[in-house]
């Protein structure tokens, strides 16, 4: 083996069969210089280990384990993972989601050739499943952003664009911005693309997708994904992020922009409601006219 210079971070809790997918589909990578960690965040540490014994040794080698007593969160979880691996390259690649098997020799290959580029995300599709039996198939695809052709800091203070599966970036960046915030128990991805991107460029790998995002919606509990099981956790921690960045700016410039932009944006969607009721009005009264013409005749 390759001395490892890509650090793979899975993170888990009460979900062995998603973690023993996850897994040989780390294995099945052509690019072979990795090493994985598994966080096993407050679940049962017999499964986990039951689901590491069951890989084939040249594997099963490959892969550390941490076992935490209790649930520490997600942003916690990763942290632990990142501190873990001692690798050039890390990604966060979560117990449900899924590559290519080209995803890391591609990524790596694009950032070894781009040194300006502290990272660089892949094209990514939706996947959604469901259960059958005791694991979970696909049933339909939905490409992700598929409109985006770059990663930029204006952009992603909309929404997030990108999800931590098809992210692969240098290690070293956390001594400068710092790792995920363990305050925030959703939205950490965002809040730490947020301060990469306002320092540096990540690339955007084009073609087709090599990350899928992995989507449950009628699942709940230990298999339910948090775009749904924590949706009210996300709509709470991005209210938190963008009120902390708006009190920052404030207390540096005075209110009077923001004071300013709150009312402009409140008449200027009147404005536009407005003129769209109007022209609705005209339309229905201009038809009227004409039948009541046609009906004249």
């Amino acid at each position: 083996m390759s001395q490892p210079r890509v650090g793979i971070v899975v993170r888990t809790k009460n979900r062995s069969w998603f973690l023993r997918r996850a897994l040989n589909d780390i294995a099945a990578q052509d690019y072979s210089a990795w090493r994985a960690v598994v966080v096993n965040d407050g679940g049962d540490p017999a499964a986990v280990e039951a689901v590491l014994a069951g890989l084939p040794s040249d594997i099963s080698r490959r892969v550390d384990v941490l076992h935490n007593e209790h649930p520490h969160g997600r942003s916690a979880a990763a942290n632990e993972g990142l501190r873990a691996v001692n690798t050039e390259f890390v990604v966060l690649h979560d117990d449900d989601d899924l590559w290519t098997p080209t995803f890391l020799s591609e990524t790596v290959r694009w950032l070894d050739e781009h040194d300006d580029d502290v990272g660089v995300m892949a094209r990514t599709e939706i996947v959604y499943e469901v259960q059958r039996g005791d694991g979970y198939v696909a049933v339909d695809r939905a490409a992700f952003w598929p409109q985006l052709s770059a990663i930029t800091y204006s952009d992603l203070l909309q929404v997030n664009r990108a999800v931590p599966i098809c992210f692969l970036y240098r290690r070293a960046i956390h001594d400068e911005v710092g790792f995920y915030r363990e305050d925030l128990h959703a939205v950490e991805d965002w809040d730490f693309y947020l301060r990469l991107t306002l320092r540096h460029h990540i690339a955007l790998l084009d073609g087709p997708p090599l990350a899928f995002w992995m989507q449950r919606a009628s699942a709940s509990g230990d298999d339910g994904n948090s775009m749904f099981v924590l949706a009210g956790e996300h709509e709470k921690y991005d209210k938190m992020v963008r009120d902390e960045a708006l009190r920052a700016y404030v207390a540096a410039h005075g209110p009077g922009l923001p004071l300013y932009l709150t009312h402009f944006i409140q008449e200027e969607v009147e404005r536009q409601l407005h003129a769209r009721h109007s022209l609705a009005s005209l339309v229905v009264s201009q038809l009227r006219r004409w039948r009541y013409r046609r009906r004249s005749r």
